[in-house]
């Protein structure tokens, strides 16, 4: 009789992120670029008002790429509200500085863009200023307050300049459609695995010959996995799941 036991390891693992352009600006990382998660939203942070329009309340419209949207362009953003805060999370990605000029946040509004106060937190207790986005400007450069790509920042804070913009209308302050890093690096990804392991018995058959396939995990009380396994002179081959630390098999002719 002949044994033969080999076990198999199958891993798969996801693609790696490319590189994607957003309204002209290009993004390394693509879709991870953008913020995951909103940790508070409070229109009121200053006093009001709040926004009343209904496709301008939804703080989760600041979420992911931009996707500002419709003929009247009125859906896909939020509005902050007049002096009002908003404040997100990237969960899969980190905003770092880039070492150098360039700009490493990029803040998506709708409309005239207003001055809105932005605030960088590694891990949303201590903040940081990075001055903010008014006029033409939606892109700030972190290095320029002292930061490098050694830095890694998860949280993000907006607050509406009360000094600008009319607080009689329904949707109040700035409205942000979508806030990316685009100095960024990913969390550290854990791929999905799938593991497959299994032993492999082989023995050679004898024609006219029938056979058994036995299991033990002491090699003193055997019990029957296979029965009735006729031989036909070939090279036969049975799986086993491994489903126990230690296991013995062994063929018997019946």
């Amino acid at each position: 009789m002949l044994y033969a036991i080999t076990v198999s390891l199958l891993l798969g693992i996801k693609s790696q992120t490319n590189a994607e352009e957003f309204r002209g600006i290009e993004f390394p990382q693509g879709v991870v670029s953008f913020a995951d998660e909103v940790v508070e939203y409070d229109p009121l942070y200053s006093g009001g008002p709040e926004p009343t329009a209904p496709l301008f309340i939804d703080p989760e419209s600041s979420l992911g790429s931009p996707d500002h949207d419709g003929p009247d362009h009125s859906e896909g953003s939020v509005s902050l509200g007049h002096g009002g805060r908003l404040t997100l999370k990237f969960t899969n990605n980190a905003l770092t500085g880039s070492d150098d000029a360039s700009g490493d946040l990029y803040i998506f509004e709708i409309g005239e863009v207003e001055s809105t106060f932005v605030e960088i937190s590694e891990d949303g207790l201590t903040w940081h200023s990075v001055g903010s986005v008014n006029g033409a400007t939606s892109e700030i450069d972190i290095d320029a307050f002292g930061f490098t790509s050694a830095d890694q920042f998860h949280y993000i804070r907006l607050t509406d300049d009360t000094n600008e913009g009319s607080s009689g209308t329904s949707t109040p302050g700035a409205d942000i459609d979508a806030v990316g890093a685009i100095s960024t690096v990913p969390e550290p990804h854990v791929p999905d695995v799938l593991i497959e392991t299994a032993i492999l018995l082989k023995f050679q058959s004898a024609e006219g010959s029938t056979y058994k396939i036995q299991a033990s995990e002491d090699l003193e009380n055997w019990t029957d996995e296979i029965t009735g396994i006729e031989g036909d002179g070939s090279l036969l081959k049975y799986f086993f799941e491994i489903t126990s630390p230690k296991k013995f098999y062994q063929v018997v002719p019946q």
